[in-house]
């Protein structure tokens, strides 16, 4: 087994993977990469299955010193990224002798880097997923659901020895400035039509009050007039109003039931690039057909082939 030493670490970041499923019916939640794209194609550039467990690290503030000589690979966000000093830039694999050290510092472009090896970091698996979910004490090294510690030990058992790039015109484009898609669903027909107006025609902001449960978004206040809800199961990307009026899109550890309306739900691409985004950043919404959905993603994941 082939090893890294964590030089630095921070609570967020994390061992995940493609996440649990099949669980939500005894209350637990997904988990799972929050940019399930840049994790996928971390893995893609070692040769490993796509869902290969890795490790997630928000804004930065993470390091590993290499215990021999190893395979590495960097996809997402640009977090300052060096090997003993010198830049590195994301979206390839590399080679980390014995002794160096790979980190990541703060954010250039981007909020979350996925650092992937071969075959994928060891770690038990908890109802079928290694997805590290701190609410619920699930997955990560131990199991426990703890974020990955200083001085802790990172193991894997593949080989790999591929050094390339995504192309650059796969590259998902962290600079875009698209409208996000919404899938419209859920009780998008019982708010007033000035608040559907307001929602696809002015601009939102991500607020600070963020983390992998849910991102609140700023902008006009969304009124919902319809009768009083129960509690129903939420799907990965809903996007809720509170009473409020300020809508917060759910993501990866998220609750499984809620009683808030629902406008509808991110895509799967739309929420690969929320990620991404820090507070502050703004962003429009578009409305989009369940079928036009699924047809961008069973293309994007065409690009993998």
């Amino acid at each position: 087994m082939s090893r890294l030493a964590i030089a630095a670490s921070t609570p967020l970041c994390l061992l995940q993977d493609a996440g649990r499923f099949g669980v939500r019916h005894l209350g637990v939640t997904q988990g799972g990469a929050a940019d399930w794209c840049s994790m996928s194609w971390a893995n893609w550039l070692l040769g490993n299955e796509l869902d290969a467990a890795v490790i997630e690290i928000t804004l930065g503030g993470f390091a590993v010193v290499a215990e021999e000589d190893c395979w590495l690979a960097l996809a997402g966000a640009d977090l300052g990224a060096q090997i003993d000093g010198q830049p590195l830039a994301p979206w390839r694999s590399f080679k980390l002798s014995k002794g160096q050290k790979m980190q990541l510092t703060q954010p250039l472009l981007g909020a979350r880097a996925y650092l992937a090896a071969p075959g994928g970091f060891d770690a038990p698996k908890v109802l079928g997923s290694s997805a590290t979910v701190v609410r619920e004490e699930l997955g990560g090294l131990d199991g426990m659901g703890l974020p990955l510690a200083k001085d802790a030990t990172l193991g894997y058992h593949g080989e790999s020895q591929l050094l390339r790039e995504v192309p650059l015109a796969l590259r998902p484009d962290l600079k875009s400035t698209a409208p996000l898609d919404l899938v419209l669903g859920a009780q998008i027909g019982q708010f007033s039509g000035q608040s559907l107006f307001d929602l696809f025609n002015t601009t939102w902001a991500l607020d600070s009050r963020a983390d992998r449960m849910g991102i609140r978004l700023l902008g006009c206040a969304l009124h919902y007039q319809g009768p009083p809800m129960i509690s129903e199961g939420i799907p990965l990307g809903a996007v809720q109003v509170p009473p409020d009026g300020q809508p917060i899109v759910l993501l990866n550890d998220r609750q499984t039931i809620g009683g808030y309306p629902r406008l509808g739900a991110l895509t799967p691409l739309a929420l690969a690039r929320l990620a991404q985004c820090l507070p502050g950043h703004s962003l429009h919404f578009t409305p989009v057909m369940q079928e036009q959905a699924w047809r961008k993603h069973i293309d994007y994941l065409n690009s993998y082939c």
